[in-house]
């Protein structure tokens, strides 16, 4: 029996026999599609020849958008993202054409062999560019809580900035993927890298021209994702098909690293403008923030995206007075999309940012600055109207201030920094209050399809994906706990979507959630069902009169009084077989009580909040600008752990990733909007050399969530934005060059680039004021 702290999929992850689509090989018929997409960011397509790439060896067919039987896009509800570009093209990455070849060598000599004329128009390729010309993608979004203009009439203090917040590139294992396989009926089986199956389903049935019922899709497993499959994967499934179709044969498209980097979307990138009033305490009492996102050249999930940066905008901090406005921009750039927080850094990173420089503008440290703001049971609602409960902040406060030796180490830092004139050491305290749940509300809802053999082995379908993150070892928890079997009893089936329809996708942190829950709903309706049975069978067996409670466990059925009068859930399946009680079930489950009213921007959209801490010390190399991340430490909120392996792999995972963000992860694009660093070898994310020396991470205990399936918490997005502990750590390690007289210039990500500038800048501002005072 395996260990049941084990993912899943653990086994076949080390041996290397876990397959994804890029390891199936279904027929020997099989051919090979490649997307040529475009070279130019913005122009009008004038002509185009695909002669001489038909003429290649081994090309069977190559299509464009004339040759799409259904409808030529891929987003149905803003209709702006066409499947493959007809009169012009949006950005560098756009599908023009589809290619059908026997081998890859074929496929890429062909794609050098199309010609295609271009007319260049105009392109937008920044935040700023955009808001100059007033490309809007939507109209701007607004929340607003009590009286910000006039607060600030009587603010004892006022602080004012902007803050440009970089994009970031998903880098999941495994490219996008997919395989087509014509069915009999005309009708098309999908296997897809896919966070959301169902959306994937009915993106290829509308491209296609066919009913849903018509278009399976099956997702196996992820080699990651991030939120980076959610809405795009569907994409890639869409022309997969579309090759499928035509060719009349089954098709795979997997993409090479650097075609993924330069079509997929990215995490937005933002720029943004604050304003702070505050007490000479440090206690906020009005804060005024505009948001800007690129959202590239479509929707995709922008709006949904920046509906969330706004949702966390105040993150931890109870805020009496706050405007947050809200505006996505469109550019000619490849459409962003989501990504693991799903706008929620974005926002934070704001007011993480302006409590930092309140505290450094007090001459008090900034942990004290953020406790005494922190929400409180009087204290408690946000900004959306939302009433904040069962708040963890003041429980993980004093214990990861002692867990890290928080002033301690600050006094060392002081130290340290008084004798080291080229290196400087930083730290940085911040939390994370992370909302869970859809903030569109109708996704917050999930089925499944539990199935019992007669033998009392469990087949689990549910409509959840797995990506790396444990979802199916969850699942299989969930269902063992509640049947009371050993976990090998139980499998967890590929997701497909003619077992569970209408499924949400994987994200927002909730798919344990919401399938967890789902998978329960349907053991209760089998259990009930055996109830009789079980009753019946134990009265008969030990002559027992009456039958109180039934306990599962170990395998076993019982009265509670009599634990050690018992049958075997397998005899008992076999009975119920016999008495003709189905064994199998649906189950559902929507979560209760969210809602938000759009109207006046106030409701309850989220369940529960999650909630984390992380202190982080930094070192940085004033010659390099390089930084060294010397301690983390985290204490985090789970609830209820259903797997502590697996969530305390979540915390760390989400945390270095945040980390990348952060510290050295950056978009480069050149005035023409190529993305020069498409590559592993030029973009740059968190390797081994790059981890915290010392690392502790603790899972808060002895606080359940009664809110959600065995009283545990989402854990998937929450620890991303732990990693603003060290990207405040590398500002006060560059404050210190100024001995904190001055407010450095900062960004993010604080790469190299940045600490350098920002050192030098406070270098020069600490000459001129000694030169001052020369004189």
């Amino acid at each position: 029996m395996k260990n049941p702290n084990y993912h899943n999929s653990a086994i076949q992850h080390v041996t290397g026999k876990a397959q994804y689509i890029g390891d199936m090989s279904l027929s020997e018929s099989m051919l090979i599609g490649r997307v040529f997409y475009s070279p130019v960011a913005h122009a009008r397509i004038l002509h185009y020849d695909l002669s001489e790439a038909m003429k290649v060896p081994g090309v069977i067919d190559i299509l464009d958008f004339t040759r799409i039987p259904g409808e030529n896009q891929l987003n149905p509800i803003a209709n702006d993202e066409p499947c493959l570009a007809e009169k012009t093209v949006q950005c560098i990455g756009q599908a023009i054409f589809l290619i059908a070849a026997e081998n890859e060598d074929a496929a890429v000599e062909a794609e050098r062999k199309i010609y295609i004329d271009f007319e260049p128009l105009p392109a937008i390729l920044s935040i700023q560019e955009a808001m100059a010309k007033n490309n809007k993608l939507a109209p701007t979004r607004k929340f607003e809580k009590g009286t910000p203009d006039i607060a600030f009439q009587t603010s004892q203090h006022q602080l004012e900035g902007e803050l440009y917040i970089g994009g970031q590139e998903h880098w999941y294992l495994e490219t996008q993927a997919s395989i087509a396989i014509p069915l009999e009926d005309g009708g098309m089986k999908i296997y897809s890298s896919s966070q959301n199956p169902t959306e994937t389903q009915l993106a290829v049935a509308e491209v296609l021209g066919l009913p849903a019922h018509s278009v399976e899709c099956e997702v196996l497993r992820m080699g990651g994702a991030f939120s980076g499959k959610e809405s795009q994967a569907s994409h890639f499934a869409a022309w997969t098909a579309l090759i499928a179709h035509a060719a009349k044969r089954p098709v795979k498209l997997v993409l090479h690293r650097d075609d993924d980097q330069k079509i997929t979307g990215k995490r937005h990138r933002y720029y943004a403008t604050y304003k702070i009033g505050f007490t000479s305490e440090g206690e906020i009492t009005a804060y005024i923030v505009d948001l800007n996102s690129d959202a590239g050249c479509a929707t995709d999930l922008s709006m949904a995206i920046l509906e969330r940066s706004m949702f966390h905008a105040e993150n931890a901090y109870y805020i009496p007075n706050v405007r947050i406005t809200a505006t996505a921009w469109k550019t000619n750039l490849p459409s962003n999309t989501a990504f693991r927080g799903f706008g929620g850094p974005q926002g934070m990173a704001v007011i993480e940012n302006a409590i930092d420089r309140m505290a450094h503008y007090l001459g008090k440290d900034a942990a004290e600055i953020r406790l005494k703001n922190f929400y409180t049971e009087q204290r408690n609602e946000t900004p959306y109207g939302q009433i904040v409960t069962e708040n963890r902040l003041h429980a993980i406060y004093p214990e990861i201030i002692k867990k890290s030796e928080y002033f301690q180490r600050r006094q060392r830092i002081t130290e340290f920094n008084l004798k080291h004139q080229y290196q400087k050491r930083g730290l940085a305290l911040t939390p994370v209050k992370f909302g869970i749940s859809f903030t569109t509300s109708f996704l917050n809802q999930a089925g499944a399809l539990v199935v019992i053999y007669k033998d009392g082995t469990v087949l689990i379908n549910h409509g959840g994906t797995e990506m790396g993150q444990g979802l199916h070892t969850k699942i299989k928890r969930i269902a063992a706990e509640e049947l009371g079997l050993e976990e090998y009893m139980v499998k967890v089936n590929a997701t497909n979507t003619s077992k569970v329809p209408n499924t949400s996708p994987t994200a927002a942190s909730s798919g344990t959630d919401l399938n967890g829950m789902a998978v329960k709903n349907a053991i209760e309706t089998i259990k009930n069902r055996l109830t009789p049975v079980a009753i019946k069978m134990i009265k008969e067996k030990f002559k027992i009169e009456t039958v109180e409670e039934l306990i599962y466990k170990s395998g076993t059925v019982y009265d509670s009084r009599f634990p050690d009068k018992y049958i075997t859930f397998a005899q008992l399946t076999k009975q119920a077989h016999f008495e003709q009680v189905s064994l199998s079930a649906t189950g559902f489950y929507k979560t209760p009580e969210i809602f938000f009213d759009k109207s006046i921007e106030k409701g309850k959209p989220f369940h529960y909040y999650a909630y984390g801490m992380a202190v982080s010390e930094v070192e940085i190399d004033l010659f390099t600008g390089r930084s060294t991340i010397l301690s983390v430490h985290i204490i985090h909120d789970v609830g209820n752990s259903i797997n502590h392996d697996i969530d305390m792999g979540q915390v760390a995972g989400g945390f270095i990733q945040g980390m990348g963000w952060v510290t050295m992860e950056k978009l480069r694009y050149n005035e023409k909007g190529e993305l020069l660093n498409y590559s592993p070898d030029t973009y740059k994310i968190p390797t081994i050399g790059d981890l915290p020396k010392e690392f502790s991470i603790e899972l808060l205990e002895g606080y359940p969530n009664p809110k959600a399936v065995m009283q545990s918490k989402a854990v998937g997005e929450p620890p991303f934005m732990l990693a603003f502990s060290v990207w405040l750590a590398i500002k006060d390690a560059i404050s210190a060059v100024g001995n904190h007289k001055f407010e450095p210039p900062f960004e993010l990500p604080a790469n190299a680039e940045i600490i350098l500038l920002a050192t030098k800048s406070l270098q020069e501002k600490s000459a001129n004021l000694l030169t001052k005072q020369d004189q």
